[in-house]
């Protein structure tokens, strides 16, 4: 066959090809499967455990061996995102209800990440095996082809919760994400049951039973009455808070004790919390808290903070919700996978596909369980029949040649070649009709089954069986009766694994913190030649200020509540707030003004500090290496940025010195007079050959650091 050259626009198939890519992510990658609430790659790695049958009441397996055998048989994106998802699945701080029992190091709520996948062991949970993999050998699911197509794996697990609900589920897929919150397992069972009691159940009356979500980590909702509008449509912002308590303690103190943090705070963000509690101290902005510790355990979250005495607890907690991660939202969007499709979805909706789909697979399971019993009676009928008619049958095989002649006749009554003992032994043989499945058994039977007791045990498994049959046809029948069904599995399920609800739902009051106004005072800015920098009193300056003028590179007096500009070399000037950096003793360190400004030490050096205030009435004269002067005006530099462009440099150029007072012009042969360059030239650069050349070769002594230069 030729081959053809298509012809077609280039932007279609640039087109075609990232809606096909976005499509792939988004549904085989990024998004949960609404019915299941499963990621495909969590699927895959429940699935592989339960084929290599890692059971609740199994030994732990290395997950190392289950990684590799999911990579291998279903999964090939690669062993990080598998491991990742196991890990997950199995923190209880994460999950409201975890999938996976992790046994070693499985990382913590502080942020701490898992062991390496060669030295952890896992196996499933015991809900996970009984609600969420039972029935698979019952054809509850489709089942397709893997990746290279050796294998079959579910499509969907035949999970008999709304996992969506319950565990909640985060993903970034292509323009699009999802961020569902953990709900508790009684809470969404009963909203299962009163939606199977009415199909038209509204959202309202649904969150009667829902109350909101269920954090592993605890907290508290604060914002009830937003939560109806955010269920209807599947979107909002719900604000959390930590759980704060106050204990007293001796001589009259205080003290904050966290005891549930926010369910966005964990990981890192409780050691950021930390660090933004001591940026709060450092700032004077919380004074009166005097120590801060991090007593959490494995029992818990407990971060204490010690105050002073008399101090104003309800301010300090106003301002933890205000300042810090204590008080937070969770941006909630209900995006799952839907009949092949992403889709955004309310309480309600998710509710109804769930439930949907548990009529489905129910369905699909009695029927699989009524035909395995229609093919048990049919064998027990003709073994029954055959118990009657026993001596015949005896007969029968013992006058046949073969097997293939004692099955025709059991099966058509085919007589012809078999030998009996009477006419009417063959005449009785030729009216035998057994079915094909009943003949078989019939010649697998053996003797021991025609004892007294044996034929007994027969008859009443055959009654169990015809009961089964009318109970398995009555609940595919009646649309009631299997409703039913599934009602008492989630009330089973509700027994079994039920738990607490651990989030507060509430309507909170609105945090209010004022932050006190600083009393101005005048202080000492010290920045030693490293760039750490700091204030002290001017008492305490006056006490050490020969060691504080010997030891720091720029030392000058300030108001509290001023700024300080830091100039340097590359023409940038950095603002930093006197109240953000550290006020106390001498020998205090300080801290680096890269912590607290744009300014980075390992690419520009300062050249100029001075107060904001200080310029407002002062000209800036700039003089750069390569010999290039301007003049600027201090009230340029009052701007509400952090860092701008004090001047433009040519390529290469630096600036070397920046003076707030007139420069001294010195003429060859003359006395020293005074010229203000101020007052001779304008704003605009000047070339400082130019200007010797026009005072009659004069000197301009320019103070350069610790040096003084000479331009002839």
């Amino acid at each position: 066959m030729e081959e053809q050259i298509i012809k077609t626009e280039y932007s279609d198939v640039m087109q075609k090809s990232y809606i096909d890519y976005a499509m792939s992510v988004i549904i085989a990658r990024a998004l949960p499967d609404v019915r299941d609430g499963l990621k495909p790659v969590q699927r895959r790695t429940l699935y592989d455990m339960h084929e290599l049958g890692i059971r609740y009441d199994k030994p732990y397996r290395k997950c190392a061996r289950i990684v590799g055998d999911t990579m291998g048989k279903y999964h090939p994106h690669g062993d990080s995102s598998i491991y990742e998802a196991l890990v997950v699945m199995a923190q209880n701080f994460k999950k409201g209800q975890p999938l996976v029992d992790g046994h070693g190091n499985f990382g913590s709520i502080e942020g701490d990440g898992a062991a390496a996948m060669r030295y952890t062991e896992a196996r499933l949970q015991k809900i996970t095996q009984e609600v969420y993999l039972a029935d698979l050998d019952k054809n509850v699911v489709d089942f397709g082809p893997n990746f290279d197509e050796t294998e079959k794996e579910p499509l969907v697990l035949p999970v008999k919760v709304p996992n969506l609900l319950l565990n909640g589920a985060e993903g970034i897929a292509v323009g699009m994400a999802t961020s569902i919150p953990p709900h508790n397992l009684g809470e969404i069972i009963e909203a299962e049951k009163a939606f199977l009691k009415n199909p038209d159940i509204t959202t309202e009356e649904l969150m009667q039973y829902i109350q909101g979500p269920d954090f592993p980590t605890g907290g508290i909702v604060v914002d009830k009455d937003q939560l109806l509008e955010i269920y209807k449509t599947g979107v909002g912002k719900i604000k959390l808070r930590g759980k704060v308590e106050v204990e007293q303690v001796k001589g009259g103190k205080e003290r904050i004790v966290i005891t549930e943090i926010p369910y966005t705070m964990v990981g890192a963000n409780i050691g950021k919390f930390l660090n933004d509690i001591g940026n709060l101290v450092e700032t004077r902005k919380a004074p009166d808290i005097v120590d801060i510790s991090n007593q959490s355990s494995k029992d818990g979250i407990r971060i204490v903070l010690e105050l002073k005495k008399n101090a104003d607890t309800n301010q300090i907690i106003n301002m933890l919700y205000k300042k810090t991660k204590l008080e937070d939202t969770f941006g909630m969007n209900m995006l799952a996978v839907a009949n092949g499709k992403p889709e955004t979805m309310g309480l309600r909706t998710v509710i109804e596909h769930h439930l949907d789909f548990q009529y489905e697979i129910t369905t699909r399971k009695y029927k699989t369980l009524l035909e395995k019993e229609l093919d048990k009676k049919e064998i027990q009928e003709g073994l029954i029949k055959a118990c009657d008619v026993i001596d015949l049958i005896i007969e029968i095989l013992r006058g046949s040649k073969n097997i293939k002649e004692a099955k025709a006749c059991l099966v058509s009554g085919e007589t012809g070649n078999i030998k009996f003992k009477s006419q009417a032994s063959k005449k009785a043989a030729a009216q035998l009709k057994f079915t094909e499945r009943q003949s078989t058994a019939i010649l697998e039977m053996r003797l021991y089954k025609l004892i007294g007791l044996e034929i007994e045990a027969l008859l009443k498994e055959h009654e169990a069986t015809l009961i089964n049959i009318a109970k398995y046809e009555e609940i595919l029948s009646n649309h009631s009766a299997m409703t039913k069904v599934i009602r008492k599995e989630l009330d089973n399920i509700k027994k079994a694994y039920a738990m607490p609800r651990k989030t507060v739902i509430e309507n909170g009051v609105e945090a209010v913190y004022e932050e006190k106004k600083v009393e101005e005072q005048e202080v000492v800015f010290l920045m030693d030649r490293f760039g750490y920098a700091k204030t002290i009193d001017t008492t305490i300056y006056e006490r050490n200020k020969e060691a504080a003028d010997s030891e720091n590179k720029h030392v000058f007096t300030c108001m509290n509540t001023d700024k300080i500009c830091l100039f340097t070399d590359n023409g940038t000037m950095h603002m930093v707030k006197v109240l953000d950096l550290p006020y106390g003793k001498f020998r205090d360190k300080g801290i680096p003004v890269d912590n607290v400004s744009n300014f980075n030490s390992s690419e520009e050096q300062i050249i100029f500090t001075a107060p904001l205030k200080e310029l407002n009435d002062k000209y800036l004269i700039f003089t750069t290496k390569y010999g290039m002067m301007k003049k600027v005006m201090g009230t340029e530099f009052e701007v509400s940025k952090r860092t701008i462009a004090a001047t433009k440099l040519n390529e290469g150029d630096k600036l070397c010195t920046i003076l707030t007072e007139p420069l001294v012009l010195i003429s060859e042969g003359m006395s020293r007079e005074a010229f203000s360059l101020a007052g001779i030239y304008g704003p605009e650069k000047v070339n400082l050959l130019s200007l010797v050349s026009l005072c009659h070769r004069m000197v301009l002594t320019m103070e350069y650091g610790e040096d003084e230069m000479l331009l002839a």
